[in-house]
């Protein structure tokens, strides 16, 4: 992927500065919002090139693709007051989700932060299933499954078939180039990034990817949308990594080779937490986010650029190996209780 040209310019920002949020959390829990969402009604776009014009208003969403990302994108929609349908590809991946979903809402129930009423209004919004015909009438659809291409490629290529002309879809990816996921449909205007951070309902920041042939519009209706379900929104360009893992994954494999120069996991993590203020160390983040996933979104870095900085460290593929992959596994960089 090659580096933004003129077709890859930021888009309008219709006057508004999008505000940035960080921050790392154990759990996806979020107050409820029983707020109801004003439709949207994206602006057109101002590409006169484009085959399809987005005049989308936002009601029904759908998001395939329900692991830990998708699960909790699923949260945010539904407790934005959208109607919102995910899917799987089994009834057990489903319900697992439904379950999933149900424990970090009603968490916010037995700390106050909501009432039964809004909990039982969220979930009365959510749907799922195992057909990917049955999000055929949703108005955006954002994709969260494996971090491969092809699959990736083939939802799209499916969805772009079943979609309304107008419906936006989106993907969750956060080092896949989104011009190679469009490209296998017939209509790359209405196809975009949205790369939530994890947790989803807790993290504020969702950047909003232009592809090279990304209308304005659905960009537009994808900022908006994210506003409204409470994100802080940010323009990012089809570049290697986006804004935030550009510059962060880099750091955190400069922070791993310190341990090969005697630096303890503790010591590495209290400096950056201590020092520079991030709320959590760098071992624990990529315990967090899974050694495994780091890798690959590092080895996508390193062939999209060719920075030594980007290639992974020797130390997170042998872990890997080991199959310590962090949280997930009970032992990364730390081990965790599993019970």
């Amino acid at each position: 992927m090659g580096p933004a040209g003129k077709d890859r310019r930021p888009f309008s920002s219709d006057g508004r500065e999008a505000r940035t949020g960080h921050g790392q959390h154990e759990e996806a829990e979020q107050e409820e919002n029983e707020e109801k969402p004003r439709h949207l009604t994206p602006r057109r776009a101002s590409d006169a090139g484009s085959s399809l014009s987005i005049d989308r208003v936002i009601r029904r969403v759908g998001v395939v693709g329900l692991g830990t990302m998708g699960a909790g994108i699923a949260q945010v929609s539904a407790q934005a007051g959208f109607e919102t349908i995910g899917r799987e590809v089994s009834e057990e991946l489903c319900e697992r989700a439904r379950e999933t979903i149900a424990h970090y809402v009603g968490r916010a129930v037995e700390k106050g932060k909501a009432t039964a009423e809004g909990r039982d209004a969220t979930l009365g919004r959510l749907s799922f299933t195992t057909e990917l015909a049955d999000l055929a009438d949703c108005d955006l659809v954002i994709e969260a499954i494996v971090e491969e291409l092809e699959p990736k490629r083939e939802v799209f290529a499916e969805l772009d078939r079943l979609a309304a002309p107008d419906a936006i879809l989106a993907s969750n990816t956060s080092a896949i180039p989104i011009h190679s996921i469009a490209d296998a449909t017939e209509h790359p205007e209405r196809v975009i990034g949205m790369h939530f951070f994890n947790p989803a309902p807790l993290l504020p920041l969702v950047e909003i990817i232009r592809a090279e042939k990304s209308s304005d519009a659905a960009l537009s209706a994808a900022f908006e949308w994210a506003e409204q379900a409470g994100k802080q929104p940010v323009r990012a360009n089809d570049t290697p990594g986006f804004i935030v893992n550009r510059i962060l994954i880099p750091t955190l494999n400069e922070c791993i080779r310190l341990l090969d120069e005697g630096i303890t996991v503790e010591d590495l993590d209290k400096a950056m937490t201590m020092g520079v203020g991030w709320p959590m160390g760098p071992c624990a983040l990529v315990d967090l986010v899974g050694i495994d996933i780091h890798i690959h979104a590092a080895e996508a870095m390193y062939e999209a650029t060719g920075d030594e900085r980007a290639k992974p460290p020797e130390r997170l593929r042998e872990m890997a190996a080991e199959g310590r992959l962090g949280r997930k596994t009970g032992r990364g960089f730390y081990e965790y209780d599993k019970s």
